[in-house]
This record gives C-alpha cells, structure tokens and sequence, in this order.
C-alpha cells in the first residue's frame, strides 16, 4: 500500500504563490511518475503537472510557464511551485502516485486552492 499526505494550499490573492508538497509512503516503486491533478466545482479531475523518477515533466497548457513541478527521489516527494496564479487555478488539488509497470493509481486526500481576485 501507499500513503501519500500533502501540504501546503490555502487562500492566496490573484499573482500570488503557494508551493504544494506531498510525501509518499509504504510500498514505493523506484520507477514511478508522480504530479498533482485539480478538480474545481462542477468540473472533472484534471491534470496539473506530472514528473518521472528521471525528470521527465508534463504540464497542463494552461498552467505552463507559472507552474513548476520537481521531486526528490531519495525521499519520495514531490512539489508543485504555482506562481502568477489566477482565479481559475481555484480548485482541490491532489497528489498522485502511479507506479511503472502497473495500472494502479493512488491519490492523496486533496488540499484546497483558492485564488482570490
């Protein structure tokens, strides 16, 4: 099993910043791609931003160029720098963990991201 518990979110105004970071647990496969998806009001989960154990990233367009994400390997976490953030960035964001070689997929509880205008 694995557990992952993420921090950071909170209420920021619009051009502002907040980090998010989670830490995964338990049973971890070395080779891994781990990221944050969002799912605001009324809309589906989306991807945010994902990162490979080697580094490979991918980033939703619509956050490109504002949002950083990196990890750190040896102690299996992961971070997601938002800066310029605007309104619709409001959401519940989530962590999540997929192992290579494997169809599983594991989310953390979610943490809440408002953006003020």
């Amino acid at each position: 099993q694995v557990q992952l518990v993420e921090s950071g979110g909170g209420l920021v105004q619009a051009g502002g910043s907040l980090s998010l970071a989670c830490a995964a647990s338990g049973v971890i496969f070395s080779i891994n791609r781990m990221g944050w998806y969002r799912q605001a009001p009324g809309k589906q989960r989306e991807l945010v931003a994902t990162i490979r154990t080697g580094g490979d990233t991918n980033y939703a367009d619509s956050v490109r160029g504002r949002f950083t994400i990196s990890r750190d390997n040896a102690k299996n976490t992961v971070v997601l720098q938002m800066n310029g953030l605007k309104p619709e960035d409001t959401a519940v964001y989530y962590c999540n963990y997929h192992p290579a070689f494997s169809t599983s997929d594991y989310w953390g509880q979610g943490t809440q991201v408002t953006v003020s205008s």
